[in-house]
């Protein structure tokens, strides 16, 4: 059989399919396992400092530089309570899935919903979160290093790296491998290298402050015009929404627990283990470029470049030739895990919607592998809310970060929150102490999702407050439609062996006379009915009567066609009633045969009505009546007729 276009091409472009004895699982050590899970989280530490300074410093002027210490401190100080919390995640719930399974198995598939809807929405602002700020990193580099401006470019380089992320995921690239885990450590290593240096040179008075000159000749805009040290007005509030900026450093955390499969046995004790690794040199790297923007008094800016880090970078390692090289090594390592960290997404969020739709609360496409055994339809509505994202935002991080914090920390909320539950209901060793860490972890992610509503719902964070409760509302609505259908079908006889009415009647629906038709007819004589009829709805006069003359002419004569009279054009509605005569003497079982013609993928769409699935559709909640769909496809028979195949003369009307 030939193949289809649409076929060709998309093995064209995405190579030759992979069939299921190619899936395998891929067991991670704990080096590598930090190396793919962790991007997502250590790459936020290139702009979590940034974003709460471009709170603090509008409003408290260079004060803002001394108040960022404090709430990095605050910050640091709830990433050793969610550290604590989720070693005991993974240790106690060895299976991928992180808080969506913790929810499930402690407060039910039901309330489980609320941290699916966390995670499905933290992963697709983390698409569009890391490949804005992976660009920024570049529109850094060209700023600083090569004096250019590429400000204008920037969304659709973001855009086009969302595209080959796609693109990549849909080929079927693994996720797991040491391939994946070399931007991670290149950026610990250079954002690691810019730290100690910096420190060093803080430490021995050589470390420069930052001169405004230089960036405003490339055009660059500060946030807010930095004071002369007063607070000038600085509040609570201020120091909240810093706080809550600064909670995207976070993002990311439950990545060890969510791919804890992955790891080698035992899984439990390994993940734990990268989970403190990977929590360690957040918190280093966090502290580290805060302490460096607070001496250097590197601004953010209103474009998004030059960054906090580069402006960092810039400035430790100075103008030489090995000062800009190692410049340059760090933006490019920093833009490397900021995409890497983009592709997490694209590997949990299908996995997760598959996991979700095998619980009945997504349509079940969501579980199906595509052509090189990937989910693609997760896959491609990450990538269409994601670009969604990144056009209405124009790219600009403080924008997106405004949507990041609600999702992420209501995720750690249930997690936390099922942990706590979890140990309160055992009594099992330390658990006075295990309930009472979780319980802390989960009081301070539910403070921090008040806050983030609170001192962000102007700027974005409404958006979330809107749709987090209509997706919870949308996924227990679909489960109830799955049950529901469920439970009418196991209700029918367990047998397909009941009674059965005495007299079969088979009617061929017929638009007009053509192979289609002729098919469906041969098809109804293998049948061996009690009664064969073609049935026409006359919604024209004239072409009912041009088709009878047409029928009595041809080869299909055998079969009587019945005019059925339809004034008010209510094809459906005619039929129907048609199959409920015919089946009102109480002996009569009616089978309606549809022929329906195959048209091509896209323009035969356009150019043909396709009435057959909807007439079914209709008359499939009639009593002791059945309608089948019988299928022509009229490009097959076009390519035959055109290399000289059998003529279709025989049924065509005089």
């Amino acid at each position: 059989m030939p193949e289809r276009l649409g076929y060709r091409v998309k093995r064209l472009l995405l190579g030759p399919p992979l069939v299921t004895a190619q899936l395998r699982e891929e067991t991670l050590s704990k080096p590598v396992a930090l190396g793919v899970l962790a991007p997502d989280c250590i790459s936020s530490s290139a702009y979590g400092t940034e974003q709460m300074l471009t709170q603090l410093l509008p409003v408290a002027g260079m004060a803002g530089f001394a108040l960022v210490m404090p709430v990095t401190g605050v910050i640091l100080a709830l990433l050793l309570l969610l550290t604590l919390s989720y070693r005991d995640v993974v240790t106690t719930y060895t299976r991928a899935g992180g808080s969506y399974v913790v929810a499930r198995e402690n407060f039910g598939p039901r309330t489980a919903q609320i941290a699916a809807v966390a995670l499905l929405i933290d992963y697709v602002v983390t698409v569009a979160v890391q490949t804005a700020a992976g660009t920024d990193a570049l529109a850094s580099m060209a700023q600083l290093l090569l004096h250019t401006d590429i400000g204008p470019d920037k969304l659709w380089i973001s855009v086009g790296v969302l595209g080959l992320l796609c693109y990549g995921n849909l080929r079927g690239i693994r996720e797991a491998g040491k391939a994946f885990s070399v931007p991670t450590y290149l950026f610990v290593a250079a954002a690691g290298l810019t730290v100690v240096v910096g420190l060093v040179r803080l430490a021995a008075g050589s470390l420069p402050r930052l001169g405004t000159a230089e960036l405003h000749a490339v055009g660059a805009v500060p946030v807010g015009t930095p004071g002369d040290g007063l607070l000038m007005g600085a509040s609570l509030f201020v120091l909240l929404r810093a706080f809550a900026n600064g909670g995207s450093s976070l993002t990311g955390l439950e990545a060890i627990s969510n791919g804890v499969g992955a790891f080698r046995e035992p899984r439990g004790v390994n993940a734990r283990r990268t989970l403190v690794v990977m929590s360690a040199v957040l918190g280093g790297l966090v502290l580290g470029i805060s302490a460096l923007a607070w001496w250097t008094h590197a601004i953010p800016y209103t474009s998004g470049s030059p960054t906090v880090l580069a402006q960092e970078a810039h400035l430790v390692f100075g103008g030489s030739a090995p000062g800009q090289a190692m410049f340059a090594l760090v933006q490019v390592a920093t833009a490397l895990i900021l995409y890497t960290g983009a592709n997490t997404s694209f590997n949990g969020f299908p996995f997760l919607a598959g996991f979700v739709a095998e619980d009945s609360f997504l349509p079940r496409q969501l579980t199906q592998r595509g052509h090189r055994l990937a989910f693609s339809n997760g896959i491609l509505v990450l990538t269409a809310v994601s670009l969604a994202l990144l056009l209405v935002s124009r790219g600009n991080l403080t924008h997106l970060v405004s949507l990041y914090a609600i999702g992420v920390f209501t995720g750690f909320l249930m997690a936390t929150a099922g942990l706590a539950k979890h140990h309160w209901q055992r009594r099992g060793r330390h658990r006075t102490v295990k309930t009472a860490v979780n319980a802390a972890a989960a009081a301070a992610s539910a403070a921090v999702v008040v806050v983030f509503v609170v001192t962000k719902f102007t700027e974005g964070a409404w958006l979330v407050v809107v749709v987090f409760p209509v997706g919870v509302w949308a996924l227990i609505r679909t489960n109830e439609r799955y049950r529901n259908e469920a439970e009418a079908l196991e209700a029918a006889p367990a047998t397909a062996t009941g009674a059965t009415r005495p007299r079969h009647v088979v009617l061929v629906l017929v638009d007009r006379l053509d192979l289609a038709v002729l098919t469906a007819l041969r098809y109804a004589h293998t049948l061996r009915p009690d009664g064969l009829r073609a049935v026409h709805v006359a919604l024209d006069t004239a072409h009912a009567e041009h088709l009878r003359r047409c029928w009595e002419a041809s080869r299909a004569a055998d079969v009587p066609l019945d005019l059925v009279e339809c004034p008010d054009r209510r094809l459906h509605r005619a039929i129907a009633r048609l199959a409920g005569r015919t089946t009102a003497d109480g002996r009569t079982q009616v089978t309606l045969l549809i022929p329906r013609r195959s048209y091509g993928p896209v323009l035969g769409r356009l150019l043909h009505a396709r009435s057959g699935d909807s007439i079914a559709h209709a008359v499939s909640r009639l009593p002791h009546t059945a309608a089948t769909i019988v299928p022509f496809d009229v490009s097959a028979a076009v390519r035959e007729h055109r290399h000289g195949g059998p003529p279709a003369a025989s049924s065509r009307c005089p």
